[in-house]
């Protein structure tokens, strides 16, 4: 039988379990706008600012370890590797947000058509979506990839063509949740019109949801435009991106010079870890069940 005095002494158990949270919760958020504050400032500035040309060669300087002429060393060619891969970076988060932005406006356009059409409209959307969904995105990436000759649009069109799935089906599950809420039901009992129901009371409200989409398919893009590029299938191999820079380290890792590879690796995890840190507090933000479950 649990008694008064045993409920006193959960209280502060709790309390400080809660405090761990919410601190752990401010930590993630600082370390992660951080790094995207640091990914943006280098991709605008560091060009501009730093008057060298990434793409010239200096074979007396190849594969040189970091120093502090060359922070990240050099590669096979001589090239900085610190400016190839700040010029990968911005490369590679370019395709990452165009493609995550076109995506997730093809998705939230075939998802709220589907959920405020319903009936047979609604079913065939939705077939299409899962049939899509069963081909895997990197095989279908490369099949789209490989009609253009290579370069940036053809990569961003692939990641967007292949990454609006999930989102149709988030907005699509949100929109038929509004449609049973009492605002609805009462445009409709006003005489509102499907498409007037939908633009001005439904579509406001997956927005979050579809924002939030968008910001966790940033790093995914990025990823998958970093597999295409080391399959060789993305951008040419003289613009400088991560995959490319990962693509063209393999035969120096295998020698033994590890910096061409380790250093655009950790420029592709690091910007995505604090990207999808900074969805995870956009999910809890917009998430009142998770909010709560954080004050305890």
């Amino acid at each position: 039988m649990t008694t008064d005095v045993d409920v006193a002494d959960r209280k502060p158990a709790w309390r400080a379990h809660g405090a761990a949270r919410r601190s752990t919760h401010v930590l993630r958020l600082r370390v992660s706008a951080a790094l995207v504050a640091v990914t943006v400032l280098a991709v605008l500035l560091v060009p501009p600012l730093v008057q060298l040309d990434q793409q010239a060669v200096d074979l007396a300087a190849k594969l040189r370890p970091p120093s502090w002429v060359h922070p990240f060393g050099t590669d096979d060619v001589g090239r900085d590797l610190l400016l190839r891969c700040v010029y990968g970076l911005r490369v590679s988060l370019l395709v990452g947000v165009v493609a995550a932005l076109t995506a997730t406006v093809i998705g939230t356009a075939v998802g709220a058509a589907a959920g405020a059409l319903g009936g047979w409209a609604d079913r065939l959307v939705m077939r299409l979506v899962d049939t899509l969904s069963s081909v895997p995105h990197l095989l279908l990436g490369i099949f789209i990839v490989a009609m253009f000759r290579p370069g940036v649009w053809p990569v961003v069109i692939s990641v967007a063509l292949t990454h609006w799935l999930s989102t149709a089906r988030i907005v699509r599950a949100e929109v038929l949740s509004l449609r049973s809420r009492p605002f609805v039901d009462a445009a409709v009992s006003g005489g509102a019109s499907r498409w007037r129901v939908t633009v001005r009371h439904l579509l406001p409200g997956v927005l979050p949801q579809a924002g939030l989409a968008a910001v966790l398919m940033v790093p995914h893009a990025m990823w998958h435009e970093s597999a295409l590029s080391f399959l060789g299938l993305g951008l040419p191999t003289h613009t400088a991106s991560l995959g490319t820079l990962i693509q063209g380290a393999r035969g120096s890792l295998l020698a033994g010079q590890w910096w061409p590879t380790l250093f655009p690796g950790l420029f592709l995890i690091l910007p995505t870890l604090a990207i999808a840190g900074l969805a995870g507090v956009w999910r809890e933000r917009i998430n009142p069940r998770r909010r709560s479950e954080l004050m305890l």
